[in-house]
């Protein structure tokens, strides 16, 4: 891959993650009826969008003609990342932030068939209707550009990376201070002390307001606290 078809490529990858937060701050905001800035990130973008675009651009340009093989393998792509991102995100940081438990037909709350119905959608409409038109205009935009463009948005994002998991991983470092034997507590506990905390630490409890602890590390160690007090009261 020539250095301008990174830098091509990365333009496009922003493109599509921009597109995806505002889709979920417009969704999110029909519901609030205010405005929250969606995604793990500060800037405004959703990388799962992103990636899932280009790939679904990659693998099946060749299916526009075929909108229901489309539809169906494009539902399957942004499923898949959907529920691969939410079970790192888990492992990494101990934290579910979000869960569709109580949505029909989900897989262990990470994914549903409503959203699944809604990728298929709009994956059917990337390939066959946004890209092109995107292509088209970027196809209008010198090499040069591109190259500088997307060279100041690289270094703005391996920055937001850097910060964006700063910021995350308290949650997780705030959970093991939090003594509590029940999640909703726990979980409860941990957005009140972090959005005592910075505003970037604010703006990821507002992002997922419902984001859970994952009990068992947690749990563990307040056993262990109780029975350390335990031996010791009685000793």
């Amino acid at each position: 891959m020539s250095l301008y078809s990174f830098f091509f490529y990365f333009l496009l990858f922003i493109i599509y993650s921009i597109a995806g937060w505002l889709m979920e701050v417009i969704a999110v905001g029909i519901e609030k009826r205010k405005f929250i800035n969606r995604g793990f990130f500060i800037g405004p973008y959703c990388p799962i969008y992103g990636f899932s675009a280009l790939i679904m651009l990659f693998l099946f340009k060749d299916y526009k003609n075929d909108p229901f093989v489309l539809f169906i393998m494009t539902a399957f792509v942004c499923t898949f990342f959907e529920y691969v991102t939410s079970f790192i995100m888990e492992k990494l940081f101990k934290a579910r932030w979000w869960d569709y438990s109580h949505k029909t037909f989900n897989i262990n709350g990470r994914v549903c068939l409503e959203n699944s119905v809604i990728f298929g959608i709009l994956g059917l409409a990337l390939i066959t209707v946004i890209n092109p038109f995107v292509m088209d205009l970027l196809s209008k935009v010198s090499n040069g550009l591109v190259i500088y463009i997307s060279s100041i948005l690289l270094i703005a994002f391996i920055v937001d990376n850097i910060v964006s998991f700063n910021i995350i991983s308290k949650f997780k470092s705030t959970a093991t201070s939090v003594i509590k034997d029940n999640t909703e507590e726990i979980s409860e506990k941990i957005r009140e002390i972090l959005k005592k905390k910075s505003i970037l630490s604010r703006r990821l409890v507002n992002a997922f307001p419902n984001v859970k602890a994952i009990l068992p590390d947690i749990k563990a160690k307040y056993e262990e606290q109780k029975r350390k007090l335990k031996e010791k009261l009685n000793s």
